[in-house]
């Protein structure tokens, strides 16, 4: 009597068979669940650049920035947020990639970002309620729950309780987007259920209060990123990498827990993921910046180093970390907790080329901007800007100084944010 393994139950198996034990440097190889290499351990993780060119497209800008990243010597390039629906976006300069936009744009940055051997994924997103009142956009969320910014809360739109048709279109729209990336020649694509964007809003409890299939218990409001996998799964050939990246909590009180990043990391575990990375927080509670709103105090360094590897223990696939990493030292330490992959955002903004100095023997740090204001959430943008304003200089080919002015920067940025606001509008008008 004979059988035949289903092909999710085939690619567990091949992920427990294919991953190794990760005791290596951060140098090594590593392979994923799908049998692609990543040719180190070190990664870019994704900032969001806000440096579309017209028609929300990559331009000359981004394919120079990531061919920067691609000369430092990262092993995995993961893109800033890319739009699956242009009516909703996280910024008014962002990028979106939809059924029907045009590839060769996109076929151009994958390349830039791929010429040295690195994998490229590119992060596919939905901002849900995130979304800026000042763009006019359309903002969908689980439910009518509008973001407590405090004073600030003003500047974001109220929410529209999502119908179950608007749900399975997202759902296409992942799929679409993801089918799309591959065809531009990406490597893989990542799904970001994290940060507090529409997919993190249906995991948490405090963002979700349906009574429907899609809220209540976690099962029901995990449910949506679970659809989202596999129907990107099924759009993508088996080489194509499918990563999530989740929050390890929300750290706000009632919201999501510890406790259910572990429940949805055991259910992703039955999917054909090739990769997870851990990071936490919202716009409410911005612990992906070291800040919390429950009060927690997170690690000064490697924020969520802790819960990775209690995560990493129990996944099938590999497990990469994000937040607070610039140094090496930090960086060897978290491989060597059991965490496969060490993810690196703004240090390389400040230094594209830390993982080649590191290769080479260096032991050089790139510090993240800091801004020591009383407003909390004015601080956090203007540290956005400082970061931002590095992004462009990189952009344009132009070295960048260290102590550049916050309130400079931010001045900038707002001014550079409201034109291109004006250009979307016009953009999001004719398309309409």
């Amino acid at each position: 009597m004979t059988f035949k393994l289903t092909s999710s139950l085939a690619y567990s198996i091949s992920s427990f068979s294919r991953v190794p034990v990760m005791t290596s440097t951060m140098f090594s190889s590593l392979q994923l669940p799908n049998g692609s290499v990543l040719p180190n351990r070190l990664a870019k993780a994704a900032m969001e650049e806000n440096m579309a060119d017209s028609g929300q497209l990559p331009g000359a800008a981004i394919h120079r920035l990531y061919r920067a990243w691609a000369d430092g010597g990262a092993g995995l390039i993961i893109t800033g947020n890319v739009m699956i629906d242009g009516r909703a976006l996280t910024g008014p300069g962002g990028i979106v990639l939809e059924a029907d936009t045009p590839l060769e744009p996109f076929a151009r940055w994958a390349q830039a970002a791929k010429h040295k051997g690195a994998q490229v994924w590119m992060q596919l997103n939905h901002p849900g309620r995130q979304v800026m009142a000042a763009m006019g956009g359309m903002a969908w969320a689980p439910s009518a729950l509008a973001l407590d910014m405090g004073k600030h809360s003003k500047l974001f739109v109220q929410p529209k309780a999502m119908s179950d048709g608007e749900i399975q279109e997202v759902i296409k729209r992942f799929a679409a987007s993801a089918a799309a990336a591959e065809r531009a020649g990406f490597s893989g694509v990542e799904i970001h259920a994290a940060h507090g964007y529409l997919i993190s809003q249906f995991l948490s409890p405090l963002s979700n209060q349906r009574q429907d299939q899609w809220g209540g218990s976690l099962a029901n409001r995990a449910r949506l990123l679970l659809d989202v996998v596999r129907a990107v799964r099924a759009a993508a050939p088996a080489g194509f990498c499918v990563a999530v990246k989740l929050n390890s909590a929300d750290f706000q009180r009632g919201g999501f827990s510890e406790d259910d990043a572990r429940q949805v990391l055991l259910w992703l575990n039955d999917l054909q993921v090739d990769l997870v990375e851990l990071s936490g927080g919202s716009y409410e509670s911005p612990a992906m910046q070291g800040r919390t709103a429950d009060g927690r105090t997170l690690a000064r360094e490697a924020y969520f180093l802790e819960f990775a590897k209690e995560l990493a223990a129990v996944a099938h696939m590999p497990v990469m970390t994000t937040g607070g990493i610039s140094r090496k030292a930090v960086a060897e330490r978290v491989l060597a907790s059991g965490v496969a992959v060490a993810g690196m955002a703004t240090a390389l903004a400040i230094a594209p080329d830390l993982p080649a100095q590191w290769l080479a023997g260096g032991d050089q740090a790139a510090s993240s901007p800091q801004v020591d204001w009383k407003d909390q959430v004015m601080a956090a943008v203007a540290r956005m800007a400082l970061v931002k304003r590095r992004l462009r200089l990189l952009g344009a080919s132009r070295s960048a100084a260290s102590n550049h002015s916050a309130l400079f920067s931010l001045i900038i940025d707002q001014f550079r944010t409201r034109r291109l606001t004006r250009r979307y509008r016009r953009w999001s008008q004719a398309r309409a």
